[in-house]
């Protein structure tokens, strides 16, 4: 058999909690009570740290799992006195008994994809959930119909952040995107939460590790007419293809059919903007704003 079809259980219901994400609200209420301290906001600490905005409100927020380079940084700057520092054996602890509560149906492709290490994808209606914000995944899940529970939307957003740390970490593995203009121009969640997505989109393209380019919506030709794909490479192993559609989704083993579907990135990579004149479309779509 070549691929693997799980059909998704809807409505979901919601997970119990463990233990380990009362104890990552409670270093993310460090971290507020030391910025509050130092008199700055989110934006200013993540400015001086060189991280995101997001990442700061999620770490605050019990939502993210911090890095050690992160809580480093921050205990040095906010001179918090190894305050910060001394909980990182805690958190490899807590964050080996922490459930990531993915779906059951998207369960295997994370595995992989944590393994990867080499990572592409084309996207057609969302921006891929690697590269949400934290306010965008919950607008996204939110407006999920038939409806979600209110606790599997927040064990989705954890989930889907949690998956963020492959960029992250290092090494990192060789990604790339091809996001079609329309979604790009689509607001989810209102402006505010849409400049928010856009201006990571900006932060996460000029990583080196990353290619992130745009399909304009002028092109006569497309070779993804077909629709969304990842194309996935675990370490030491062949490549594999993931597609989801609607309740169901497929992991693709057999040669052949990965292989046309990289053929497929390959002509689209041609077809889209360069990464530079994508990142220049992105900055000028904030712009207009």
């Amino acid at each position: 058999m070549t691929t693997a079809e799980i059909p998704e259980q809807r409505p979901e219901a919601p997970e119990d909690p463990d233990d380990s994400t009362e104890f990552f609200r409670a270093i993310g209420k460090q971290l507020k009570l030391l910025r509050e301290r130092a008199g700055l906001t989110q934006k200013q600490l993540a400015d001086r740290l060189g991280y995101s905005e997001d990442l700061v409100s999620s770490v605050e927020r019990g939502r993210r799992i911090p890095q050690p380079e992160f809580l480093e940084a921050a205990d040095t700057f906010l001179k918090a006195g190894g305050l910060l520092i001394v909980t990182q054996e805690e958190i490899k602890k807590a964050k080996a008994k922490a459930q990531v509560k993915h779906p059951a149906w998207f369960r295997v492709f994370a595995r992989h994809e944590t393994a990867a290490v080499e990572r592409h994808e084309y996207s057609t209606h969302d921006i891929s959930g690697l590269l949400q914000t934290e306010d965008h995944a919950r607008a996204v899940f939110s407006m999920r119909k038939p409806l979600l529970a209110e606790q599997t939307i927040e064990d989705r957003v954890v989930a889907r952040l949690a998956r963020q740390e492959i960029l992250e970490g290092w090494p990192t593995p060789e990604a790339s995107w091809i996001i079609e203009e329309a979604v790009l121009r689509r607001p989810i969640g209102g402006l505010r939460v849409h400049r928010g997505q856009l201006e990571k989109l900006l932060q996460v393209g000029r990583k080196r590790s990353v290619e992130l380019q745009v399909m304009p919506q002028d092109r006569p030709e497309h070779a993804g007419l077909s629709g969304p794909f990842v194309l996935l490479t675990p370490r030491g192993k062949s490549q594999l293809g993931y597609i989801e559609v609607q309740s169901f989704s497929q992991l693709i083993t057999d040669p052949e059919e990965v292989r046309i579907l990289a053929a497929k990135y390959s002509s689209l990579r041609a077809q889209a903007l360069t990464p530079p004149e994508s990142l220049a479309l992105i900055e000028k779509m904030l712009g207009e704003l």
